[in-house]
């Protein structure tokens, strides 16, 4: 008996690129390859080094005293009624989530140019396993945010934030991952057909951490020019953040939707363009 025509394979993998790419149970089949990308490149990072995973406390803790004698003392940037230390350490912590997300997701295409010309899987899993990797990063040194507020909370009183409040701090970490994971999926298209748009990521995102309320809080702008921080949808979620955990921010309804809408069409713009030009661009590299 003759088998039927559909069932002979299990993938059908064809010339035409949809925009869709592929879907979530296509991604779900590839977890585990997701998961070793992940610790290849957590071992990647960190191998031939002398202290090894230490640098993703140490990093942080060598920024966030800069920032304390530079910004605190020397220019002399007021945090308002917010320790220093935390106000700075806060800002590090989510920066360095978007930075590290962003810059990495955007040579995707640069740096695994001969895996994706030998062998088939999602181009999406990639970026995926990078994203999940940073906030592995994150999760370590939000532990040390939280060691500091619990030293601040017992030993220097200062006031425990709402509790209704400290359930947003998911929602500001989750959009400011989408919205690096958004950029970094744009940017590798770009990356990989131009080259020298490597150096203009780099010096972006320079620029635009003083558009971003990581070493001055939004309150410090002066009004004439306050317009152009909080067009940065990364504003409004920086300072849901310490809003949420410190209990000061500018926050309102308004610029959060605003911040919410442009990820959402960020995302959406992103994974289009990646899906449709991510098989085209094997043959360019």
């Amino acid at each position: 008996m003759p088998i039927p025509q559909e069932d002979r394979w299990d993938w059908e993998i064809r010339p035409q690129t949809g925009w869709w790419g592929t879907s979530l149970t296509d991604l779900w089949t590839y977890r585990h390859l997701a998961v070793g990308l992940v610790r290849r490149d957590f071992l990647l990072i960190y191998q031939q080094t002398i202290l090894g995973p230490l640098w993703v406390l140490l990093q942080p803790l060598l920024t966030l005293i800069t920032y304390v004698v530079v910004f605190g003392k020397v220019v002399g940037i007021s945090t308002g009624d917010t320790p220093p230390v935390l106000f700075y350490l806060a800002g590090i912590v989510l920066w360095n989530l978007f930075n590290d997300t962003f810059t990495s997701i955007s040579s995707t295409f640069r740096d695994n140019a001969q895996l994706f010309s030998k062998v088939y899987f999602p181009r999406l899993i990639i970026p995926l396993a990078r994203l999940s990797g940073y906030l592995f990063h994150f999760g370590i040194q939000f532990g040390l945010l939280v060691l500091m507020l619990a030293y601040y909370f017992l030993f220097q009183s200062l006031p425990v934030p709402n509790g209704q409040w400290l359930l947003l701090v998911p929602v500001a970490i989750l959009l400011v991952s989408t919205i690096s994971l958004s950029l970094g999926l744009l940017f590798s298209v770009l990356t990989a057909k131009y080259r020298d748009m490597t150096y203009l990521v780099g010096m972006g995102v320079r620029l635009l951490m003083f558009l971003t309320p990581v070493i001055y809080p939004v309150s410090y702008v002066a009004e004439k020019w306050r317009w152009m921080v909080q067009l940065n949808p990364l504003t409004p979620l920086f300072e849901l953040f310490r809003r949420a955990l410190l209990g000061h921010g500018v926050v309102s309804l308004l610029t959060l939707g605003y911040s919410f809408a442009f990820t959402m069409v960020l995302l959406l713009v992103a994974l289009l363009i990646f899906n449709k030009q991510g098989d085209k661009l094997i043959d360019i590299l």
